[in-house]
């Protein structure tokens, strides 16, 4: 993708909103680490220092400055051929090593080996130097199905940036958030697409709109991630939240969010679409 956008602020803050970076600026200066968390710039000069090294990493000469770059907000490449990854590295691997630690492409990982001895993991949690097939807490032979039988993953949503325009009355009429679910599925628990329906797992639930579709399997669900979090006097989330559904144990090895893994059971509310 031979561009490179950059987002200008559009109005200054309004009236107690701060920058995470001050935010954690500040945090840093109370415990007594501010010059190793800020290393004495600002936010806009660590963004002036990304763009730098952006500029020389890429050898682009026809990268404009900062100041350009700021003023015109888009800048588009064109090639005159085809793109090839990696064609440094290719063309000379020595020369060029990669980021990995044996500065090659790596099937077999040393440094996960490692980690995998180092690290405490429980007994339905595995890091392997090599891909391998391991059922997840929360998979498909999870003895919770029995109460919520269906698969939801999450995914990245085109109306949102995560959870960044969440917010936009006008995104959110254009581009409403749902939850998909296959005609089979649908079909077994009286959903017709369009239709409200409650969304429960062990953690939560919320309120959707549903999508029938078969570009979902039967058996998965799928919901867009960065809804935000609206619940009514019952705890119940209105906004389909997709972390109200999920669960709070960390990835093992990325210590992250387990957004597609989440057991669900799905439920009309109210009948009020048409048939996809």
């Amino acid at each position: 993708m031979p561009y490179f956008i950059f987002d200008s602020q559009v109005i200054k803050p309004r009236f107690e909103c701060r920058p995470i970076y001050d935010i954690m600026s500040d945090l840093a200066k109370r415990l007594g680490v501010e010059q190793a968390f800020t290393e004495g710039r600002s936010q806009e000069d660590w963004l002036k220092w990304m763009y730098e090294q952006t500029r020389l990493q890429n050898n682009d000469p026809d990268l404009p400055n900062y100041e350009t770059m700021k003023s015109q907000g888009i800048y588009k490449k064109q090639y005159d051929r085809p793109f090839v990854a990696l064609e440094s590295f290719r063309k000379d691997p020595i020369a060029n090593p990669l980021g990995t630690p044996s500065g090659k492409i790596e099937i077999y990982s040393e440094q996960l080996a490692e980690i995998a001895t180092k690290w405490e993991l429980k007994d339905d949690e595995h890091i392997t130097p090599i891909s391998e097939y391991h059922p997840s807490f929360d998979g498909w032979d999870s003895p919770h199905r029995k109460q919520f039988p269906l698969q939801m993953t999450g995914f990245h949503f085109k109306g949102r940036v995560h959870s960044t325009y969440g917010n936009v009355a006008l995104l959110k009429a254009a581009i409403p958030q749902e939850i998909w679910i296959n005609p089979i599925d649908a079909g077994k628990r009286g959903i017709k697409n369009g239709d409200l329906v409650l969304v429960q797992s062990r953690f939560g639930e919320t309120q959707v709109g549903a999508k029938v579709t078969p570009r979902v399997m039967p058996g998965v669900t799928a919901m867009g991630d960065g809804a935000w979090y609206a619940p009514n006097k019952k705890g119940i989330d209105m906004n389909g939240a997709l972390n109200t559904l999920t669960n709070s144990r960390p990835t093992p090895l990325a210590k992250a969010n387990p957004s597609h893994i989440n057991l669900v059971e799905i439920t009309l509310l109210k009948s009020m679409g048409v048939e996809a």
